[in-house]
């Protein structure tokens, strides 16, 4: 059973979604089109393509990590998963792809990125949650990678942040400070809303309230069902299942 004790939904004027694993399905989608544009060398749901798009990924929280703690490099997500693409076809275990991925197609590779698949209850939830709340990103995507997301899934954010507009990414605090300073909210009236235990907590830290959504390829699965509110002795203010049961609980608040 959710647990709303000690999070008044009336209360938030704002959530803010992580995007990539949260709101979209980064996993299914590039493991199956790294496949589809290898010709033939990696197999459509073959091992290989999911450890080519797991290697990719791991590469963007790498370098996440970096620059979040004040190291170099770029804070456009583009252009990271572009260099991170063209380090993994250096090695041994990808340098085959590298015969016949030139520019075009790692050009193409890279805007996979952006026309990812969103989760069922995705779009559903969302359009719910916006009669009663503003719902706007504050994800690790440069801003055109988000423009094009939403464009391509049909999700109609009332606004769009991007850690690229204030030179960090999450989980550094000004990424969120920032957000709430253009939002003019105090930070108790903004929900971040995420699949990523550190994502929330990073946005606690700053006075966020947080709502915990799991997702299959999110977070290692002991930590995705151990997640608890803090009413039941958890870190976070919800946990939910998926956007459609928040956007209810929303109404709900609302409605009472």
């Amino acid at each position: 059973m959710t647990s709303t004790e000690r999070l008044d939904l009336c209360e938030i004027d704002a959530c803010l979604f992580d995007v990539f694993g949260t709101v979209l399905d980064w996993h299914s989608t590039v493991t199956r089109q790294v496949a589809r544009l290898s010709r033939g060398l990696l197999l459509e749901g073959s091992q290989d393509a999911v450890d080519f798009a797991e290697e990719w990924r791991a590469g963007y929280y790498a370098h996440v990590k970096r620059v979040s703690q004040g190291g170099e490099g770029t804070s456009n997500a583009d252009i990271m998963h572009r260099g991170i693409l063209d380090d993994m076809l250096t090695t041994p275990r990808w340098s085959h792809l590298a015969e016949v991925w030139g520019e075009f197609d790692r050009e193409n590779l890279t805007m996979i990125w952006h026309n990812l698949d969103a989760y069922q209850d995705t779009v559903p939830g969302l359009i719910e949650l916006k009669r009663h709340v503003n719902i706007l990103t504050l994800s690790n995507g440069n801003f055109r990678l988000l423009l094009d997301l939403a464009k391509n899934q049909g999700i109609s954010w009332d606004g769009i942040f991007s850690s690229e507009m204030f030179g960090s990414y999450k989980p550094n605090k000004k990424v969120y400070q920032s957000a709430a300073y253009h939002l003019s909210l105090p930070p108790h009236k903004i929900a971040m809303v995420a699949a990523h235990r550190s994502d929330l907590l990073a946005a606690a830290s700053v006075g966020f309230k947080t709502i915990y959504v799991p997702r299959p390829a999110e977070d290692l699965r002991e930590v995705r069902e151990g997640m608890r509110s803090k009413k039941d002795g958890g870190e976070v203010d919800l946990v939910v299942q998926d956007f459609q049961e928040l956007a209810r609980l929303m109404r709900e608040a609302r409605q009472s």
